[in-house]
């Protein structure tokens, strides 16, 4: 069955464009629309439109040739249109607004290298788009010419990645990479292939939506060189989904690259279990997976796309079970400030006993699943996955906690506080009474002596 894709339009001030220049992605680039007059060539702007594209402080405006022509000129609401034309909303502050909302300078350990998780980092290579979407995490660089990064910083997020065995995974974002000169985005994966212990290369990139033309067949020749290597593209609505973008993709998945889609939760674009139910299928029609379903980040400009973390569990709902498992994108609040990608869904789990597990699925239905009681449990001992970690010092975090690296995790402050401002005195001196026995350090003890035998030992020996 062949896809089920949006109508292909061009807008009538294109109409004697000729094919070649219209196929040519530097002609798009080159010509696209971003002030009142030259997007009025195309619609009729709303006043809330017009006062924000004459702002003197607004997030970057370019919006390609192609992209633009999608958008229904009659219609204000329409869903490509709210992510590309600024409107007043933006220009409005809201509660816990940030410049830098998921604290990505503060975990940089040289510009430009956010290193969050720990075997893998994101790399940003630009600060150009082919066209700004208004919600952008990143507005507080991209777009900006003059922050764009240099040799020498380049240099900088080589190094470090090279001294850090840890990273296996490196993601290339920006701005989106696959607007670099062609010589330069191939000269960065190639660098980044030669350091052995990156196993895998990703690219997130907005380019075969914006710009589908980018994506021709030197582009995919050049990436399938540099096996494994993986794309994320963004669409956010079924309408962005076209013939040009399905053969894009098409073109992507047999050069070998597995493609994978991140959507944003927008309010007036796709905050509807019907539209999402389309997207995530429509997006398999053309080969490309659904992976993640972003809430909404705390960034300036993007108070009016924020929907309640409630509509997003209700999108969920109305996909896990009423259509395909893997059409299903697992839903993510980045945590502002830092903390990284909370998955957040629906509760399947009612219940539990020691040997009963109570779920309900998609429909309502509750069963109980039986528990094993003679489970023989895995030997981290014998197993030399277990003792080959890459996992950095601090970071393993609940996982940890389950294979008894410590008993607890304390916040900041936390034993300070509990102190109440007292002093060290004989009942609080002994630092031993709260260590937990084989937890830890613990684990490693004398041979042939439990912790628990030398903890008795020790309080039973010597004076009464």
């Amino acid at each position: 069955m062949s896809p089920r894709v949006f109508e292909t339009r061009r807008a009538r001030a294109f109409g004697d464009v000729p094919e070649t220049q219209w196929n040519d992605w530097r002609w798009q680039l080159s010509h696209r629309l971003n002030t009142a007059e030259e997007i009025e060539r195309i619609f009729p702007l709303t006043e809330s439109e017009r006062t924000a594209l004459n702002a003197s402080d607004l997030f970057r405006v370019d919006i390609t040739p192609y992209f633009i022509s999608l958008i229904r000129p009659d219609d204000p609401a329409d869903p490509i249109r709210r992510q590309v034309i600024p409107t007043a909303a933006e220009l409005v502050p809201f509660t816990a607004m940030m410049e830098d909302s998921l604290a990505e300078d503060r975990h940089s350990p040289v510009p430009g290298l956010v290193h969050r998780y720990p075997d893998r980092v994101l790399m940003l290579v630009t600060t150009q788009c082919a066209s700004y979407c208004r919600y952008c995490t990143r507005s507080r660089i991209v777009g900006d010419a003059s922050a764009q990064f240099s040799r020498a910083e380049f240099d900088a997020m080589f190094d470090y990645i090279e001294r850090t065995p840890q990273i296996r995974d490196v993601l290339l974002s920006g701005g989106d990479p696959l607007t670099l000169a062609p010589g330069l985005l191939e000269e960065l994966i190639a660098r980044l292939r030669a350091i052995e212990h990156v196993e895998i290369i990703r690219i997130g990139s907005r380019v075969p939506v914006f710009l589908p033309m980018r994506v021709d067949d030197a582009l995919c020749s050049m990436l399938a060189r540099y096996h494994p290597l993986w794309l994320n593209i963004h669409v956010n609505h079924p309408n962005e989904i076209t013939p040009e973008l399905a053969a894009a993709a098409d073109r992507l998945s047999r050069a070998g690259i597995p493609l994978g889609n991140q959507s944003v939760l927008l309010a007036g674009v796709n905050d509807c279990v019907h539209i999402q139910r389309r997207l995530v299928q429509d997006l398999l029609r053309i080969r490309v997976r659904p992976y993640y379903l972003y809430q909404c980040d705390l960034v300036e400009g993007a108070g009016h796309f924020r929907t309640p973390v409630a509509k997003g569990i209700e999108i969920i709902e109305g996909l896990r079970g009423h259509t395909s498992g893997f059409a299903v994108p697992q839903y993510v609040v980045d945590a502002p400030g830092g903390g990284g990608k909370i998955p957040l869904g629906p509760n399947y789990l009612l219940s539990m006993s020691d040997h009963r597990t109570a779920l309900r699925n998609y429909e309502g239905y509750i069963s109980v699943y039986e528990e094993p009681v003679d489970y023989t449990a895995h030997d981290p001992a014998t197993c030399p996955d277990c003792c080959d970690k890459r996992t950095e010092a601090g970071q393993s975090g609940v996982s940890g906690l389950l294979e008894g690296e410590q008993l607890a995790i304390e916040p900041a402050g936390w034993e300070a506080i509990h102190a109440r401002g007292g002093s060290k005195h004989r009942l609080n001196r002994d630092e031993e009474k709260w260590q937990p026995r084989g937890i830890g350090a613990e684990k490693s003890s004398a041979a042939g002596e439990t912790p628990v035998h030398s903890v008795l030992r020790k309080k039973t020996s010597g004076k009464p």
